[in-house]
C-alpha cells in the first residue's frame, strides 16, 4: 500500500531528545527513559513470581494466528520455526504464542492450528530446546496456550470464504461483510457444547506441560463478541452477568478438572466502532485514511465504549468483567483493543495499512499512547492483577526504553512482542544482554505480515526476514502489492 507521509517515521528520529519532542508535539503523555539498559540494570531484567512460579523477565510474546499449519490443524515446519524463533526471543513469558482453535469450524483461516495434544507438546518442546540451547535456563519460562473460536470471523475452509458464526445482528459489521437479515445465530446449545471443548483444549494443553491457558476474549473474536451481545436473547445475552457467563462456565469447568491449571484472559479493554478509508480520498490503490463507518445512537454493539460516542473509551464495563474475573480467580491478564479486521489503527498502530485497511487517521504514536494509558489506569485500579501490555512495536528503535519506564513504575507488569517477533524474534536477548539493537532488524510496521494471509498466503516477515525473503510467497505478495 502507498505510504502516508503525513507522519514521521520512528526510524527518522536520530536520539531519544528528538523522539521525546515528536512526543510532546503531539500532546501525549507517553514516558522514553534516556537510555537502552541491560541486565542487571534494566527493570525488563526483574523476575515476576506469578502464582507461585518465578517468571525471568518482562518481556512476553504475544499469541498470533499462524496460517501455516497443515489443513489438519497440525503444526508445520513454518510452525516449527516460529516457536524456535520464541524460545530464541530470550523473552520469559510465552503467553500463547499461537492462537488454537478449539474446534475445525471455529478456525480464523484453514491453516490454523487446532488444539491437538500431540502439536501442542511438539511445539513446547521445538521452544523449550531452542531456549535451552540458546539462552539457558529454562526453569523461569512460563508457557501458555491461548484457546480460541474465531466468532464473526470463521474462515475454516479452503476457498470456501468467510463462515461466521455469530452471536446477534450487528447493523455495521453485518453490513460490512455482507451478512443478511436471515442469517443463523449460534444456539445455546452450540454454544454450551463449545464450553466443553474449551475445556477438553485446556485440558489437553495443561497434560501437554503447559502452565496456563489464556480464553481468548479481544480483538473481535467469538469470546469477545460474547462480551457486548446485549441484544442477544436467553442466558449468553443482555446483562453483564449473562454476557460473562460462557467465560465463567469455561472457568469452572477447569476448577473442577485441572485445579493447578493458571488461566488468563487477553481482553480488548475498549473497543471503538469500525472503521473504513474515506472513499472522498481513496483513489484507485492509494487508500485514503480511515473514517468511522455509519452507525446508529446510541451504540450497543461495543464493549468498553460510550454508547452515545462510540469513539470515545468507558472502561467501567471493563473494570467489572475484571472484578468477576477476580472472584473467579482469573488474576492473569493481556490487555489489547479494539479489531485487525474493522479498525486496525486502533488495535495495532502501523505507519503502512494492511491490503484490506486504511492509511492511520492519526499519527500511530497516539495508538500506542492510548494502549499504555488504558494499560496503566487498569493497574492502578487493579495493582494485584499481572498484567501484560500490547501496542510496543510501533516504538521500534525506543521499545525497550518505553517498556522501561512503565515497568519501573509499575504501570505494566509485562511487554508484550507480537509482530516484531516476526522480523526480530532476538529483541529481548539482545537487548537485555548486549543493551543494544540491531536497527536493520526493527519491525516498522510495513503489514505484510498481515496483508499476506488476507490473501492466502503464509504470515511472515518478508520485508525482513532473509527466510521469508527467498520464499515464493514473496514474490507473489509483491506482484499482488502492485497490483499484478
Amino acid at each position: 500500500m502507498t505510504e502516508n507521509t503525513r507522519y514521521p517515521r520512528i526510524s527518522s528520529f536520530k536520539q531519544v531528545g528528538d523522539f521525546r519532542r515528536h512526543v510532546a508535539g503531539l500532546g501525549l503523555a507517553l514516558e522514553c527513559e534516556d537510555q537502552l539498559l541491560k541486565a542487571p540494570e534494566s527493570p525488563l531484567s526483574w523476575p515476576l513470581e506469578v502464582e507461585g512460579r518465578r517468571v525471568g523477565n518482562r518481556f512476553a510474546i504475544q499469541p498470533m494466528e499462524g496460517w501455516d499449519g497443515t489443513e489438519e490443524g497440525d503444526p508445520s515446519e513454518l510452525t516449527r520455526r516460529r516457536w524456535s524463533n520464541f524460545g530464541r526471543s530470550g523473552a520469559k513469558l510465552i503467553w500463547g504464542g499461537e492462537a488454537f482453535a478449539v474446534c475445525p469450524e471455529g478456525r480464523a483461516n484453514p491453516n490454523q492450528l487446532l488444539a491437538k495434544a500431540e502439536g501442542m507438546a511438539e511445539l513446547r518442546q521445538v521452544l523449550l530446546e531452542t531456549h535451552a540451547r540458546e539462552c539457558g535456563d529454562t526453569g523461569d519460562l512460563l508457557l501458555g496456550i491461548q484457546l480460541t473460536h474465531s466468532g464473526r470471523f470463521c474462515r475454516p475452509t479452503k476457498g470456501k470464504g468467510m463462515a461466521p458464526a455469530i452471536l446477534y445482528r450487528h447493523p455495521v459489521l453485518d453490513r460490512k461483510f455482507g451478512l443478511g437479515p436471515d442469517y443463523p445465530l449460534l444456539e445455546d446449545g452450540y454454544i454450551e457444547e463449545l464450553i466443553g471443548n474449551y475445556i477438553e483444549a485446556a485440558c489437553a494443553a495443561a497434560d501437554a506441560g503447559y502452565h496456563f491457558v489464556d480464553l481468548k476474549h479481544c480483538h473481535g473474536y467469538l469470546g469477545h463478541e460474547f462480551l457486548s451481545a446485549r441484544t442477544r436473547p436467553g442466558k449468553f445475552g443482555g446483562s453483564l452477568e449473562n454476557r460473562t457467563r460462557f467465560c465463567r462456565q469455561i472457568v469452572e469447568g477447569l476448577r473442577a478438572r485441572r485445579p493447578g491449571l493458571l488461566v488468563g484472559v487477553r481482553l480488548s479493554a475498549f473497543d471503538l466502532v469500525p472503521f473504513c478509508p474515506d472513499p472522498a480520498l481513496t483513489e484507485g490503490k492509494k487508500l485514503g485514511p480511515g473514517i468511522p463507518e455509519s452507525h446508529p445512537l446510541p451504540y450497543e454493539w461495543g464493549f468498553g465504549l460510550r454508547p452515545g460516542d462510540p469513539l470515545s473509551i468507558d472502561l467501567e464495563e471493563t473494570c467489572q468483567f475484571i472484578e468477576l474475573l477476580g472472584q473467579w480467580g482469573v488474576r492473569f491478564l493481556n490487555l489489547s483493543c479494539g479489531s485487525p479486521y474493522y479498525n486496525p489503527h486502533i488495535q495495532r498502530p502501523a505507519l503502512f495499512p494492511p491490503s484490506d485497511g486504511y492509511q492511520p487517521p492519526e499519527d500511530p504514536l497516539v495508538g500506542v499512547a492510548r494502549q499504555l494509558d488504558t494499560v496503566a489506569r487498569i493497574k492502578a485500579r487493579f495493582p494485584d492483577r499481572v498484567i501484560v501490555g500490547t501496542g510496543y512495536t510501533y516504538l521500534q528503535e525506543y521499545l525497550p526504553q518505553v517498556g522501561q519506564h512503565y515497568v519501573r513504575r509499575g504501570l505494566v507488569d509485562f511487554v508484550g512482542l507480537g509482530r516484531m517477533v516476526l522480523s526480530y524474534p532476538e529483541l529481548p536477548a539482545q537487548a537485555l544482554g548486549q543493551g543494544r539493537l540491531d536497527r536493520r532488524r526493527l519491525c516498522r510496521t510495513f503489514s505484510d505480515c498481515t496483508t499476506a494471509p488476507r490473501q492466502g498466503l503464509v504470515s511472515g516477515c518478508f520485508p525482513l526476514d532473509p527466510f521469508y525473503k527467498e520464499r515464493e510467497e514473496a514474490r507473489v505478495l509483491k506482484e499482488l502489492k502492485s497490483g499484478g
